[in-house]
């Protein structure tokens, strides 16, 4: 009986040896996740008449192969579109089968059709949204589907689609004297005190700049008063647009405002359409401090092209554009599962959802139990391989043993059949 024994002992460090093996050979596979093989002992009952003060053990028998789903090491890399999970969950990916599969190797690319996808060209689930003209967006739209980085560039927007106006942040230098020149001349810049200009943009993405020209009122007459004129692409500039009032405590913006700018088709001259939009100067003060623009905001820009793609903490796959703009495109999901070692391992780093391991729950990262998203790192392998070469020489030693028994057992049954 003890050649049987022997055997499964055999098998049962073959078996381990296999498992470190595969540990050893994926140390620095980026996702992987080491094994641990589980034996139990096996017995006959009726060997010792089912007591288990008589019963003799009849070796061991590998009941499963178990993962560790253990944080792995994150390391950077040059790609922003490197993926490394911190905490729970699996990358959802799309198989060329059109299968799902579960992941945690986050090395992804963008295909030829601008899809994200793995070194194998399959590709990452999300959340996102796509219009029938083909441009895409994220919207918090809840169906999962492969992320698309359209390969195509936006549009131009004129200044004042979205109905957000034109911005200035700025300072009037409450010190300045009032012009010597009158009336305003936009040729003289001795006719008013302070001039600056912005660009806006029309429909067909072509730049116009609008001037505004500042002139100081009398401080007796008219105090903390400054009178503004307009100027579309250097046209001539005629009375005034409005008048900006401030407080005599605090310098302040009081009153004044907004400038409603309307630029017919035939103006602005490129072919594109009427250009309408506001100048908020609600944002200005009058201070003893020198004339100075801080900050200019408008919605306009012209088209422009994919420059760049990241991935935020959050999941947020954004589209960095040629023209400046940034969209979001839409969402990583993330998968949990009630039992990881439930799934199926089906190579290439990806796992399959079984009957054991549970449904998968789909949400963002961050979401619930997910962990969070660090761009441009993956995370590498959990294998310890000082662990992995100690279990080496354990196992290599068990193997030994074993065979030890099936040799000696050899021995005993030699000198019986040698008895005369």
């Amino acid at each position: 009986m003890a050649f049987q024994q022997g055997l499964s002992g055999l098998n049962s460090s073959a078996r381990a040896l296999d498992v470190i093996s595969s540990n050893v050979a994926n140390a620095s596979t980026a996702g992987f996740k080491a094994s641990s093989a589980v034996f139990a002992d096996t017995f006959a009952a009726a060997m010792g008449g089912g007591t288990s003060s008589t019963q003799v053990g009849m070796g061991s028998v590998n009941q499963a192969v178990r993962q560790s789903f253990s944080q792995g090491a994150i390391t950077a890399t040059n790609n922003p579109l490197d993926m490394a999970i911190g905490g729970n969950g699996f990358f959802v990916v799309q198989r060329n089968n059109e299968s799902t599969a579960y992941t945690r190797n986050g090395q992804f690319d963008l295909d030829k059709d601008g899809y994200i996808v793995t070194p194998l060209g399959e590709r990452l689930m999300g959340y996102q949204s796509v219009a029938n003209d083909g441009t895409v967006s994220f919207i918090g739209n809840t169906t999962p589907r492969p992320i698309l980085v359209p390969p195509t560039g936006i549009s131009a927007a004129a200044t004042g689609t979205t109905g957000t106006p034109v911005g200035i942040r700025a300072n009037l230098d409450s010190g300045l004297a009032v012009p010597a020149t009158a009336p305003f001349d936009q040729n003289d810049p001795t006719s008013y005190n302070f001039a600056t200009s912005v660009a806006v943009y029309d429909s067909l993405g072509n730049q116009h700049s609008l001037a505004l020209y500042f002139v100081k009122q009398d401080p007796v007459a008219s105090p903390n008063t400054w009178d503004v004129y307009q100027s579309f692409d250097n046209a001539a500039a005629g009375a005034a647009t409005t008048s900006l009032v401030f407080d005599q405590s605090t310098g302040n913006w009081v009153s004044g405002g907004p400038i409603t700018v309307s630029v017919p088709a035939a103006t602005v001259g490129t072919g594109a359409a009427d250009l309408n939009f506001d100048v908020n100067l609600s944002a200005f003060t009058q201070r003893r401090s020198v004339s100075a623009v801080y900050e200019t905001t408008q919605d306009g820009s012209p088209p422009g092209e994919v420059a760049s793609v990241s991935v935020s903490s959050e999941g947020l796959v954004q589209a960095r554009y040629t023209n400046g703009q940034t969209r979001d495109l839409g969402k990583v999901i993330l998968a949990t599962f009630r039992n990881p070692n439930g799934l199926s391992s089906v190579g290439d780093n990806l796992w399959a959802e079984t009957i054991d391991s549970g449904s998968a729950a789909l949400a963002g990262p961050g979401d619930g139990l997910n962990g969070t998203i660090n761009s441009g790192r993956i995370e590498e392998s959990n294998v310890d391989m000082s662990q992995e070469l100690v279990y080496m020489i354990i196992q290599q030693r068990n193997y030994q043993a074993n065979a030890q028994s099936i040799r000696t057992q050899d021995q005993l049954l030699q000198t019986l059949i040698n008895l005369r």
